[in-house]
């Protein structure tokens, strides 16, 4: 296993000290009904697969569904959208193990997709070699009857034995079976862990680590394991032995090995004691022992024997954001010796760490454009290096292992295709392997990058893609896209759903780096917070302002889309500021935030967002929470609500309660919810295609009609 971010990252998130008060002009121009008070009258909503409740999805589906699809214009987005879901044209990225080079592939041919692999050196002579497919999802699922969604694999170096994730129709939760890659056949008798959240991973041959749920009182708060036992081959997994036990109260407690560049394999530990802090422990002793880091921090690895982590709390002196790294012999010390090997400055910020036999890999940004550094060691001595590649896009990491000398990455912008580069020479000279054909024509359009002024005088930048030859009159029908929470940055990326959906139809799209992201590394993500997140909202505010004070668009013909803890955002700028846009795309969102906490995974994400039981951040959170702050109002648009039955992260109670308050109201709303995906709504290739037909259409509808 590699060592993948098992710190907060590993909890695959949603993705709040005195209260700031809400942003100026919130009082609503009509409010004939309060906002909700006293016992929530849609609980049942939340009996996810209850027959009163899904009998309700239903009837929505049957409403909404309709006027979407029987617009002239959902065919052709549907089949754009299908084409481009089904379309070959994809860069098959995946990781480096043993010599080969894996990926995932999905087409139309392979809806649940395919796990493949190539010869390491034959992928990196262009990037298009033959593949041997090693396990096929949609043959599996036929074959066992079963809507499988392939979660992930984690093979163990020297042996053809792996373990493979598989998720009941896209949820978090999956079960883990061992499968033997070489034969290419599940191992009879193998290993095999139940359905559940669990964490599991290779110790040696034959003895896992496993996180998982071991009955009553062994599941956090949260919904994640936090007891580690050692399951030995032709045992009963009831009889594993306990490792290391966390507590009820943390996230949870996951297992990894960090592979060193000599190939030693060190079992680790992390206590995730609330989302973004951990405690991180060796497990390769008589007992845990305790790794000196701060709470606030990330390991990234081991090179040359020497632990690699991020700071994203000063520590010891060195500076929040910073990449250090000290012997792994130093693990246990009061004092270890730590070097810092890169601090970015007030703009710059680290995005990711990748570790090659000869090199440490730093991917990040500066002022939101993205650059490569190479850090080697040679002796005592560090040397760090910018790799030569494009400008003013992002590079994002494509494959690495710290027993290989090569490794790969992608550059791309917002209208450039991605590119491939084999990273070579010890992974210090960048070499063009293979470029994407445009899927859309890019020639008639531009990016800008522009900033807005928050209410605390903050710059907040942002981009906007746009045909060269736009007026400055106002009717650009824009749709302004934001996150704003668990340190994700909104990055350069090429999207061609955005070229061909929506840029080619006349739209104007706009990418908001507004707090509570990573852009510009940890600081920029905690000065939103608890109850200091107000700060999040007045900067989305601000940029929907900067985009009408710049006659962009106006009101009317600007829509706003955000998911997950976005779609929390789309909730509250439609109750804070329903006059600046006239749509709002709420997808898989958070909405109740006096009980999100009590709801599937919710329990986790205290430390974004402030606990509903303490009663300063409750009533901060009763200031913004959205569907108890509903009220009716004659300039509230008309919203499309989008989430999944099958979604274990965050409960569709969220929507499905903010949607039947709506009708209480009076107010008009679409709703749509997909009964199989996970947390993308969406569980394969097709279904994600007919999503995205079905927001473009909605969008056309309310700033382009």
């Amino acid at each position: 296993m590699r060592l993948a971010a098992l710190t907060a990252t590993a909890l695959a998130a949603l993705s709040l000290a005195a209260c700031t008060t809400a942003s100026t002009d919130t009082t609503p121009t009509t409010a004939s009904t309060p906002a909700m008070t006293g016992e929530d009258p849609y609980l049942w909503l939340e009996d996810v697969e209850g027959e009163r409740a899904l009998t309700w999805v239903r009837e929505q589906n049957a409403t909404s569904l309709p006027q979407l699809e029987n617009d002239p214009r959902f065919a052709q987005l549907h089949a754009d959208a299908i084409a481009l879901a089904n379309s070959s044209d994809r860069l098959p990225l995946g990781g480096i193990f043993e010599g080969y080079y894996y990926n995932f592939w999905q087409d139309a041919e392979h809806v649940r997709g395919i796990y493949r692999r190539a010869r390491l050196a034959d992928f990196a002579r262009n990037g298009n070699p033959t593949w041997e497919t090693v396990l096929d999802i949609d043959a599996l699922a036929t074959t066992e009857n079963a809507n499988w969604v392939f979660k992930g694999i984690d093979c163990l170096e020297g042996t053809t034995r792996c373990l493979v994730s598989l998720s009941d129709g896209g949820k978090d939760a999956v079960t883990v079976r061992e499968y033997d890659i070489g034969l290419r056949t599940f191992v009879r008798g193998g290993f095999t862990v139940p359905e559940a959240k669990s964490g599991v991973t290779w110790l040696d041959r034959d003895n896992l680590l496993v996180a998982t749920d071991w009955g009553p009182g062994t599941m956090t708060e949260s919904g994640y394991p936090f007891v580690i036992k050692r399951w030995t081959r032709n045992t009963p997994l009831a009889s594993a032995t306990e490792l290391m036990r966390g507590q009820a109260t943390d996230v949870g407690v996951f297992a990894g090995v960090l592979q060193d560049t000599d190939g030693r394999r060190v079992p680790i530990a992390v206590e995730a004691d609330t989302f973004f802090e951990s405690t991180n422990y060796r497990l390769d002793g008589a007992s845990p022992q305790r790794i000196n880091l701060p709470p606030k921090s990330s390991i990234q690895g081991l090179y040359q024997g020497y632990l690699i982590a991020t700071l994203q709390e000063e520590w010891r002196g060195h500076a929040q954001g910073a990449l250090i790294a000290y012997p792994l012999s130093d693990s246990g010390s009061e004092n270890p010796n730590v070097t810092v090997l890169f601090a970015p400055n007030q703009r710059q910020s680290i995005e990711g760490v990748a570790i090659t036999r000869d090199a440490i890999l730093v991917a990040g940004y500066e002022n939101v454009r993205g650059r490569l550094l190479r850090i080697g060691r040679s002796g005592n001595t560090w040397a760090t290096a910018t790799i030569d590649l494009p400008q003013n896009g992002s590079v994002t990491f494509a494959g690495s292992s710290p027993t290989e000398s090569q490794a790969f990455v992608v550059f791309e912008d917002y209208l450039t295709p991605d590119t491939l580069y084999a990273l070579d020479r010890g992974a210090a000279v960048p070499r063009s392997i293979r470029s994407l054909p445009a899927q859309f024509d890019a020639s008639p359009y531009v990016t800008e990058q522009f900033e807005a002024t928050s209410r605390d005088g903050t710059r907040v930048p942002y981009f906007v893609l746009h045909r060269r030859d736009m007026q400055l009159n106002g009717q650009n029908p824009t749709l302004l896209y934001a996150y704003g929470g668990f340190q994700v940055s909104m990055t350069p990326g090429y999207s061609p759903n955005i070229g061909k959906l929506w840029l080619d139809r006349g739209g104007v799209y706009v990418i908001a780096n507004i707090r509570g992201g990573g852009e510009f590394g940890p600081a920029w993500h905690q000065a939103g917070l608890r109850t200091h997140r107000q700060v999040i909202y007045d900067d989305f505010y601000a940029v929907e302002r900067d985009l009408v004070e710049r006659r962009i668009t106006t009101p009317r013909r600007l829509g706003i889309m955000g998911g997950s803890n976005g779609g929390l955002l789309m909730g509250v700028m439609l109750n804070q500021h329903p006059e600046m846009i006239n749509a709002a795309v709420v997808q898989v969102p958070l909405l109740d935030m006096l009980r999100y906490d009590q709801l599937l995974a919710g329990a986790s994400w205290v430390d974004e967002y402030g606990s509903p039981s303490n009663p300063e951040e409750r009533a901060f959170l009763e200031t913004i929470t959205p569907y108890q702050n509903l009220r009716r109002r004659d300039d509230f648009p008309l919203p499309f609500v989008l989430t999944s039955t099958k979604d274990d992260r965050v409960h569709p109670g969220h929507a499905r309660k903010y949607v039947a308050r709506m009708h209480e109201l009076g107010m008009p709303v679409l709703y749509y919810e997909n009964i199989d995906g996970g947390h993308s709504a969406a569980a394969n290739l097709n279904e994600a295609a007919r999503r995205r037909a079905l927001e473009y259409t909605y969008l056309m509808q309310r700033l382009m009609d």
